[in-house]
């Protein structure tokens, strides 16, 4: 039996397929095909626009994530699906909650909702949205999301949002019962979250290392909320460089930098498919049930290798 959850992370970012700019076609190929292999779930990234630290004249774009993610849902029958992760401050609380049911309709009961505050102001600034107080924002977003899924209504009156003798319907396939996810380090949101969340995500990693201060800071927060941290799903998303990679071209070099200015993470792990395999069993003896995969490369012939780990994963 599989020692924990493996998902794959669709590239919806310019230049992150193995050097390449995906178009639907590309996406529908490869959801197709990481299913078939064995992948566990399927993650989409979702942002607006980078400008990254010195190459602010350089913006790098990408696929509006949850409108791919419907699509993806429509055409594959067994993978969990989510967002990796929803910004709360991209969207009207309601309209958030009114996707995830719509989408766990279409999929038929797998969409994983995953949380976040956000954190790169400049794409922010381009579509005109407020980056101040992103905490408050998020708190707010978060108890008319999570109210409205888990209750399917909620009157609420806040600073920044506002949901007044609202209601969810239809509730789609898992009325109250879609899995929530934060995707946070800050003790405000995750505070905020961990009272109503199923998982929680951990972010980039390449090394299990990693994980043991994050869960100590994760756990500490649960037991100040008065939370069993025990019953807290962990996940997190982890970097590989397959075998099969071509030295010559570098699939991450578009997004190099875009992460949240308070992580460093190491370079990403490469290593045979037998110490891949590996690298994930040492994961899942850290406490992580799930990860979501960002391999180089992120294309088919990357799905292709990769099931001969998820292979040997499953074989030992």
């Amino acid at each position: 039996m599989r020692p924990l959850k493996v998902g794959f992370a669709i590239p919806l970012i310019n230049g992150t397929m193995a050097g390449q700019d995906p178009k639907w076609s590309d996406v529908l190929a490869m959801a197709k095909l990481a299913e078939d292999v064995g992948f566990d779930s399927l993650w989409f990234t979702d942002h607006l626009l980078f400008r990254l630290p010195g190459r602010e004249d350089d913006p790098v774009g990408m696929w509006e994530g949850w409108t791919m993610l419907a699509a993806v849902a429509a055409v594959t029958s067994r993978v969990e699906l989510g967002p990796f992760v929803s910004c709360a401050s991209f969207r009207n609380p309601l309209v958030t909650a009114k996707q995830a049911v719509t989408v766990d309709e279409i999929s038929g009961g797998r969409l994983i909702l995953a949380l976040g505050a956000g954190w790169h102001e400049p794409e922010y600034l381009a579509a005109g949205l407020p980056f101040d107080h992103r905490a408050s924002r998020f708190e707010e977003a978060f108890k008319i999301i999570s109210t409205l899924l888990r209750e399917g209504a909620i009157d609420f009156e806040g600073t920044y949002h506002s949901a007044r003798n609202c209601e969810l319907i239809p509730q789609g396939p898992r009325p109250g019962r879609i899995p929530l996810m934060i995707g946070s380090k800050g003790p405000r949101v995750l505070k905020a979250a961990l009272p109503h969340v199923d998982m929680w995500n951990g972010d980039w990693t390449s090394r299990p290392t990693a994980i043991p201060p994050m869960r100590t800071h994760v756990d500490a927060i649960c037991a100040e909320i008065g939370r069993d941290p025990k019953t807290l799903l962990r996940t997190c998303g982890v970097q590989v460089d397959l075998p099969e990679k071509n030295p010559k071209i570098n699939g991450r070099a578009s997004v190099t930098g875009a992460v949240e200015p308070t992580t460093k993470p190491d370079p990403p792990y490469a290593g045979t498919h037998e110490e891949l395999a590996e690298l994930l069993r040492a994961y899942a003896r850290e406490g992580i049930s799930h990860i979501q995969l960002w391999s180089d490369p992120s294309n088919l012939a990357g799905i292709e290798a990769f099931g001969r780990v998820l292979e040997i994963l499953d074989r030992d």
